[in-house]
């Protein structure tokens, strides 16, 4: 659990070091920590792709203006398409549980 969050804070300082607009990852719940819903979660990561996705859009727009680095305007789309593709990755997981346990027999 240690390496874990060693290694997700070096994964973020490294984003920080780039300057990256990339979301913040969740913090490994500790003993002490508030525990979350698993409905919350859901929303938090759905919240913060949509989020992701407005952000790249008014990137893109600044780009076509001339007010954006073309740099950021990639970055922006790339963490977008991450965001998005975590939500799909998660609706497709929480779909085959759905169906996995309306199989089960009783």
């Amino acid at each position: 659990m240690n390496s874990i969050n060693n290694a997700l804070a070096a994964y973020q300082t490294a984003l920080s070091r780039i300057g990256s607009a990339a979301p913040q990852l969740p913090q490994m719940a500790s003993s002490e920590a508030k525990q979350q819903s698993f409905s919350a979660v859901l929303q938090n990561v759905v919240d913060e792709a949509v989020e992701s996705q407005k952000k790249a859009e008014i990137t893109t727009i600044n780009g076509i203006k001339g007010q954006a680095d073309i740099q950021d305007v990639v970055l922006a789309i790339a963490n977008a398409e991450q965001a998005l593709e975590t939500v799909v990755a998660v609706r497709d997981t929480a779909i085959k549980a759905y169906n996995s346990i309306m199989q089960m027999n009783i």
